[in-house]
């Protein structure tokens, strides 16, 4: 344990200490280790990469005047999210309707079950698409705001969150500027899909998490200073665990996936809290965990989340208009049997979508499988138009849904080293990089053996931060402590790591002609493609 309490060192600027003698570390700066510099320059710094991240984001944000993708499903039954509670079938044409400016796209029906659409997707994610569309219309920049906002956003929390954990202003803004700089992050930013939502509250989620893992260790310091017997204190209601679970049942009531990071986090929450209790020298950290932690721990980060994901379907409660609703039948025979039936339809609807999804192997053009997501093999094409207005004889619009490879490359490296690194110290840091990781990206190996499932590449979207964390703390221990033996050693890793986020800014700007929709020559397009999968 004291490998892992002391492992932060590895990140700061030492103070001096009289030669010979060994350093004294309280408890408390064991544990909950100071943060370092002004709060100020932690918040500033952070802040000003996540707006360099926003401009990035926003600048042409309506281009292209398109529909891209799976934008063709989600803006359409964003709209009628918010103006009707639930999806709604639409009519033939009515991307172009909406493309010139006509929002009548939905079908008139006799009754209001033929015109319920089945969808398999919880409503969370589209009605935050649909709040940018009552903003500024259903139009491409109105249903890319929300996405491009929390993908802003999320390159805050990163950077905040990376502070946290390494107690490096420095190394935060690394992590937030990575991120605003990987490819796939930007797409996804800019359409209207749900995986950039996804992320987005998986991230909030962690964040709140390791803030929750500093406010239960400060707690515990307390409690021990004061000399209290006993398994520990009872450490209240856990403010950021709330959060955290509050974080993961949006991310829920977005994707179903985010099952995996709930349980993931859930185990993770309690290894931290009984390594503190054993830390801090309680007698039975086992019992006291079991005893004064899991109860809440439960409450918040199970049963939190379903009320969550149930209160994200209001619309379809509330309305007769949602799939399955029964609506007639349910409000027929009182207030009782109203809340009973319609649980009861609620339920059948939530079959029929698990249905759906453990049935789902269609084939697809730019369909792929796990292991070859980290390496980038097969992106997905977004869009793709030859327009003939570059000067040249072939020309190239289009959006690449792949990532800034130097940056992903890189991660493969870190995330290797941050196995050999939690083997070796079992540092919490590492440990908890390696499992958001795992828990996006193993459980999809499941479904591609056990139902042959379609997936894409940009399923990958919640890996990222992770991936960029791990790069982060492996750029953390190449930097290292400052040594007056060896007055070089930070010079030099300072430089090295200097080197390697320049190369991602150009690696990014190399690629942005194809990632944000530019018309270029169709040769300019064919260089940046690194592998013929790409084509």
């Amino acid at each position: 344990m004291a490998v892992t309490d002391y492992s932060h060192k590895a990140f700061e600027q030492p103070e001096e200490e009289p030669e010979g003698e060994a350093p004294v570390v309280s408890l408390r700066d064991r544990l909950v280790p100071p943060m370092p510099g002004s709060v100020m320059w932690g918040w500033v710094g952070p802040i000003v990469i996540a707006l360099f991240g926003a401009f990035l984001r926003f600048f042409r944000l309506g281009t292209p005047h398109s529909v891209v993708f799976d934008e063709t499903y989600y803006a359409k039954d964003s709209w009628a999210t918010v103006r009707y509670g639930a999806e709604r079938q639409f009519v033939d044409g009515a991307d172009k309707l909406l493309l010139a400016g006509n929002d009548h796209i939905f079908k008139q029906c006799p009754t209001v079950s033929e015109c319920a659409s089945y969808v398999v997707h919880p409503p969370l994610g589209k009605w935050m698409i649909g709040l940018g569309e009552v903003i500024f219309g259903p139009n491409p920049y109105g249903w890319r705001f929300a996405a491009a906002l929390l993908g802003s956003l999320s390159i805050l929390i990163l950077a905040r969150t990376a502070r946290r954990m390494t107690r490096s202003t420095l190394l935060g803004c690394v992590a937030g500027l990575l991120l605003s700089l990987d490819a796939l992050h930007f797409v996804l930013s800019r359409t209207a899909l749900l995986d950039i939502f996804l992320m987005f509250w998986v991230v909030a989620g962690f964040a709140c998490l390791v803030a929750d893992r500093d406010w239960f260790r400060s707690r515990l310091v307390s409690w021990n200073e004061a000399g209290s017997p006993d398994d520990g204190p009872r450490t209240g209601l856990r403010p950021w665990l709330l959060g955290a679970g509050l974080c993961l049942g949006a991310a829920l009531a977005t994707k179903w996936t985010a099952a995996f990071y709930i349980a993931a986090f859930a185990v993770m929450v309690l290894l931290w809290d009984l390594g503190a209790r054993r830390a801090t020298g309680v007698p039975r950290p086992f019992r006291a965990v079991v005893g004064r932690d899991l109860p809440l721990a439960a409450a918040w980060m199970a049963v939190v989340p379903v009320l969550a994901y149930l209160v994200s379907f209001t619309g379809w409660f509330v309305t007769d208009k949602g799939y399955g609703r029964n609506w007639e039948q349910a409000t027929a025979n009182g207030p009782a049997y109203f809340v009973i039936d319609s649980l009861r339809s609620w339920f059948d609807y939530q079959h029929q979508v698990l249905s759906f999804h453990t049935g789902l192997a269609q084939t697809h053009p730019y369909q792929s499988r796990p292991w070859q997501w980290p390496l980038l093999l097969r992106p997905v094409a977004f869009f793709y138009e030859s327009p003939t207005t570059c000067g040249a004889p072939g020309c190239s619009y289009s959006i690449l849904g792949t990532g800034t490879p130097i940056i992903w490359f890189a991660g493969l490296l870190a995330l290797i080293a941050m196995i050999a690194w939690y083997v070796a110290t079992r540092d919490w840091r590492a440990g908890s990089v390696l499992l958001g990781y795992a828990a996006g990206w193993l459980p999809w190996f499941y479904f591609s053996i056990s139902d042959n499932r379609t997936m894409f590449a940009f399923y990958a979207m919640p890996m990222v931060p992770f991936m960029i964390l791990a790069i982060v703390l492996g750029c953390g221990l190449i930097m290292g402590r400052a040594d007056p033996a060896r007055p070089n050693r930070r010079v030099v890793g300072t430089a090295v790591v200097g080197a390697f986020v320049l190369l991602s800014l150009v690696n990014f700007g190399w690629l942005y002609p194809v990632i944000a929709a530019e018309v270029i020559p169709y040769d300019s397009w064919h260089a940046r493609m690194l592998f013929n999968s790409w084509i």
